[in-house]
C-alpha cells in the first residue's frame, strides 16, 4: 500500500484530510487529564515511564476506551501489530461508535496485510460519513490490497481531483495508473505534484523509478539547482540524490551518476538496522534443521494442495519477467506479490520465541498441514478465475524455502537468477527506504543466497527450478519450455507474447516486463564496473563462476 505522508507548509491552505482529521479527533476528545498526558508523550516519543503510567491506569480500568487506543498506539510504535490489532478489536466491542478508533483498527489491518477485513471496517466507517476522504482512502487501500485496481483506482481519481494541492494523494493516484499500465497519466499525476512542490523527492523518485522513463535536460538541471539549496530535508534529498543518479546513467554520465547513487545509499544506511548476527544465525539454522532425513520424516505432513507457484530470489533479478511469463499461460493466473508466507513466519517466531528453524523443527504433521491450508485460505482472496494454479512472486521468499516445503510440500519453487554484479548494482540503484546496503553487503547478502539455495538443491533435489536471466533473454523459447517442464503443464505460444498480457503489475519492472524480451541491459552494470570493486571483492567466487555455483558453498 502507499500511504506516504509529506509535511506540509504551515502557509498550505488545510485541504479536506486535515479537516477530516481535524473533525475525527473533535468527535471524542480526551478529557481525562492523565490519558492526555500520555497521549501527548506518545507524540512526542513514546518512553519506559510512558508505557508505565498506561499500564498501571489500564490496570484500574480495564474497560476505558480510551485508553485502550492509547495503548494500541503504544504498541503500534513498537510495532507489535498484532497487540495493537487487539487493543483496537477489545476497544470496539465495548464502544462500537468509536469512530476514529475503528479507523486506527482499519489502518492497523492494513498493515497486518488483513485487507478484506479491513474493507469491512471501511465500508461501516463509510457508512457514518461516505463523504470523509480518510475513510475513502482506507477504502481504496484495502481494495488495492485485495487487486480491485481498477475500483481502488476510481477512487484514487475522485480524491487527487479534490485535492489538487495534496502531493500524496496525486502520487498515490500516479502508483495505482502505474500499475494497471497507464504511463502516460500516471507521468502526468507525478508531475502534477512536483509542479504543486518541486523539491518534493518522492515526486521525482516516482518518476526515476519508471524504469522506462528519461528526464529530460531540464529536469536534470532542476535535480542539481535542488540539491545545492539547504532547506530541504534528509528524506527529499535522498530521494533527489538517487533520482539524479538516474538522470544522469541515462545521459551515460556513468561517474557522476554513481557518485549519487552512493551519496544517496551512504545516508539511507544510516537508518537501516541489519542485524549481521540474526541474519546468521537464521541461516545457519536452516542449514542444521533441513537435512533428507528431517525432510523424509515430515513427507506425509502439510498442506496437499498443488496450486501455488512460488518465484523468489534476489530483487531485481527478473523474477517479474518470469511472473508474466507464467501468468500468459491459460492454467496459470498471476496475483501480486503476496505477504503471506512472510507474515506466517513472523507470527511462529513472535509466538514462540526463537528463529523459525526452531519453531519448526517442533511443529508436528497436523500444525504444518494447519498453516499450508491458513495460506491458502489468505490467498483466496486474490483469486479471480478458475485457473488451476496461481503465482505468489515475493523475492525474499527464499528465506522462507524451508517453511513452503513443509506446510505446502507440492508446490513449485522458480528460483529467478541474475548476474550476481548486475542484480546488486541494481539494488544499490534503488531506493528501499528501510532495506538499503553498501555494496560490500550486498555481495555478502548475494552469496548466503547462493549458499542456501544451494543447499536446498542438495537436500531436496528437483524440488526447485532455476530460472538463468540472461538463459532466458538469450534462448527464451528453450528456457520457457524447460519451465513448464517443471511445472508439467503443456507449453503456450502465448507465453512467448507475454509483453501483449493485460494486468496490473506493482513491481519496478511493471513497464519493461510490458515490452518484448531485450538484451539490451545485459552488460549495463559494466558502465560502472570501475567503482564497484567492493561488490566484485565481496561475491568472490560467486561472481566468477556465475551461473554455477561454487564447489564450496
Amino acid at each position: 500500500m502507499n500511504n506516504r505522508t509529506e509535511p506540509r507548509s504551515s502557509l498550505a491552505p488545510q485541504n479536506t484530510f486535515e479537516t477530516a482529521a481535524s473533525q475525527l479527533r473533535a468527535q471524542r476528545p480526551l478529557r481525562n487529564p492523565l490519558l492526555r498526558q500520555i497521549a501527548a508523550e506518545l507524540r512526542n516519543g513514546q518512553s519506559e515511564d510512558t508505557g508505565q503510567k498506561l499500564e498501571k491506569y489500564l490496570a484500574r480500568h480495564a474497560d476505558d476506551p480510551d485508553a485502550m487506543v492509547l495503548a494500541a498506539r503504544a504498541a503500534s510504535r513498537l510495532g507489535k501489530l498484532r497487540e495493537a490489532e487487539s487493543w483496537l478489536a477489545s476497544c470496539l466491542a465495548i464502544a462500537p461508535d468509536f469512530v476514529a478508533a475503528r479507523f486506527r483498527y482499519g489502518k492497523i489491518l492494513m498493515q497486518r496485510h488483513c485487507y478484506r477485513q479491513a474493507l469491512v471496517e471501511a465500508e461501516r466507517l463509510l457508512e457514518q460519513d461516505s463523504a470523509s476522504p480518510l475513510f475513502r482512502q482506507l477504502k481504496a487501500d484495502a481494495l488495492r490490497g485485495i487487486g480491485e485496481d481498477e475500483a481502488s483506482l476510481a477512487i484514487y481519481r475522485q480524491l487527487a481531483t479534490e485535492n489538487p494541492a495534496d502531493i500524496t494523494c496525486w502520487i498515490n493516484y500516479g502508483d495505482a495508473l502505474r500499475s494497471t499500465g497507464s504511463q502516460g497519466e500516471c507521468i502526468a499525476a507525478y508531475r502534477h505534484a512536483l509542479a504543486t512542490r518541486p523539491s518534493f523527492g518522492i515526486g521525482w523518485w516516482s518518476l526515476a523509478n519508471l524504469k522506462t522513463f528519461r528526464f529530460s535536460d531540464t529536469d536534470r538541471e532542476t535535480l542539481q539547482i535542488l540539491l545545492k539549496r539547504t532547506d530541504i530535508g534528509t528524506e527529499d534529498r535522498v530521494n533527489l540524490m538517487f533520482s539524479l543518479g538516474k538522470a544522469l546513467e541515462d545521459t551515460e554520465e556513468f561517474e557522476q551518476s554513481f557518485a549519487w547513487y552512493a551519496r544517496a545509499n551512504a545516508v539511507r544506511r544510516l537508518s537501516v538496522n541489519h542485524d549481521w548476527d540474526r541474519i546468521s544465525a537464521r541461516h545457519a539454522g536452516d542449514l542444521a534443521l533441513f537435512t533428507p532425513d528431517f525432510l523424509a520424516s515430515r513427507k506425509n505432513a502439510g498442506c496437499p494442495a498443488g496450486g501455488p507457484i512460488f518465484i523468489l530470489g534476489r530483487p531485481r533479478s527478473g523474477s517479474t519477467l518470469v511472473e508474466q511469463i507464467l501468468a500468459s499461460h491459460s492454467a496459470i493466473e498471476g496475483t501480486a506479490e503476496l505477504p503471506y508466507i512472510a507474515d506466517i513466519a513472523a507470527r511462529l517466531e513472535e509466538e514462540h520465541g526463537a528463529d523459525l528453524s526452531r519453531v519448526l523443527a517442533n511443529l508436528d504433521g497436523a500444525s504444518l498441514t494447519r498453516l499450508g491450508e491458513e495460506y491458502l485460505e489468505r490467498v483466496q482472496i486474490h483469486r479471480r478465475t478458475g485457473r488451476p494454479f496461481f503465482i505468489d512472486k515475493a523475492p525474499a521468499n527464499y528465506h522462507q524455502v524451508g517453511l513452503i516445503l513443509l506446510i505446502l510440500p507440492n508446490a513449485k519453487i522458480i528460483d529467478a537468477r541474475r548476474h550476481p554484479a548486475a542484480c546488486c548494482f541494481s539494488m544499490f540503484k534503488h531506493n528501499y527506504i528501510d532495506s538499503n546496503l553498501r555494496l560490500a553487503e550486498l555481495g555478502r547478502v548475494y552469496r548466503d543466497y547462493v549458499s542456501l539455495m544451494s543447499h536446498f538443491d542438495r537436500v531436496a533435489p528437483d524440488r526447485i527450478h532455476r530460472v538463468i536471466h540472461e538463459n532466458l533473454v538469450d534462448s527464451p523459447e528453450t528456457q520457457i519450455r524447460q519451465l513448464f517442464g517443471y511445472l508439467g503443464l503443456p507449453f503456450e505460444e502465448s507465453c512467448l507474447r507475454f509483453h501483449e498480457t493485460k494486468r496490473t503489475i506493482r513491481t519496478p519492472s511493471s513497464e519493461q516486463v510490458r515490452r518484448p524480451i531485450t538484451s539490451d541491459a545485459l552488460e549495463h552494470w559494466r558502465n560502472f564496473e570501475p567503482w564497484l570493486s567492493p561488490l566484485i571483492t565481496s561475491l568472490g567466487a560467486v561472481l566468477a563462476d556465475y551461473p554455477a555455483v561454487p564447489a564450496a558453498m
